[in-house]
């Protein structure tokens, strides 16, 4: 009976994690303990992946790095200036085109932007470069040679980072806008040429006054899955 509850209060306690986890845009901007990084990242190494090959480098930008980095990527942005690893042009049809507006919509309203004003949008779009003033941010890399299988155990990794990081009471928010100045993420790093940036992430105390942060999106669970039995 006690492994019963046991097991109960587990399965309650993760599923509370996992329904708490938002992407937060806006943060405190007191730092989150380095032993509390360094414990969520061990927690995101524990991910699965394809014959144990860990095909990840996650860089984290705290302190007077992660200032120069939230400078230069805006600075670049800015200007025009976009080289990333990966190209960013395709394009969302049908019902996944319909829940991309759907939450972009939801987020400028939450915002209290109204849709005509295009500077203010602008302004809470420019934000992801500065991470949302999120005291840190982390740059998910890929190795040379690196393929679909791989980005996938990426993602693992990544939802593991996240899932820890809510665990403790902190908050997050994938950004792939962080994925298009990847020469200055390697840069500040001294990461190898061939790694590859696929995508970015603030983390942080979350807000608990920013009406945005209250935003929780739907999830269409029904047409999103398929169980069969026979």
């Amino acid at each position: 009976m006690q492994n019963c509850e046991a097991g109960e209060s587990l399965a309650a306690s993760f599923a509370d994690v996992v329904e708490r986890r938002i992407s937060s845009r806006a943060y405190l901007p007191d730092p989150v303990p380095r032993a509390d990084i360094e414990r969520a990242l061990a927690l995101a190494c524990r991910a699965p992946s394809n014959c144990n090959t860990q095909p990840w480098l996650i860089a984290v930008a705290s302190g007077a790095v992660r200032d120069r980095l939230a400078a230069a990527i805006s600075d670049a942005m800015s200007a025009g200036r976009m080289k990333p690893d990966f190209p960013y042009d395709g394009r969302y049809e049908g019902v996944q085109q319909e829940r991309q507006f759907a939450a972009a919509e939801a987020l400028y309203r939450a915002a209290g932007i109204p849709r005509e004003d295009k500077a203010a949008r602008m302004a809470q779009f420019m934000r992801n470069y500065r991470f949302f003033d999120a005291p840190h941010a982390a740059f998910y890399f890929l190795p040379p040679g690196a393929g679909t299988r791989e980005a996938a155990d990426l993602g693992m990794c990544a939802q593991t980072f996240m899932l820890a990081l809510t665990s403790m009471g902190y908050a997050s928010c994938p950004q792939t806008a962080l994925s298009f100045h990847p020469d200055l993420v390697r840069a500040e790093f001294d990461i190898e040429p061939g790694w590859q940036l696929v995508f970015g992430m603030s983390f942080g105390r979350p807000d608990p006054s920013a009406a945005v942060n209250s935003l929780q999106l739907p999830r269409d669970v029904g047409a999103c899955t398929r169980i069969r039995e026979t």
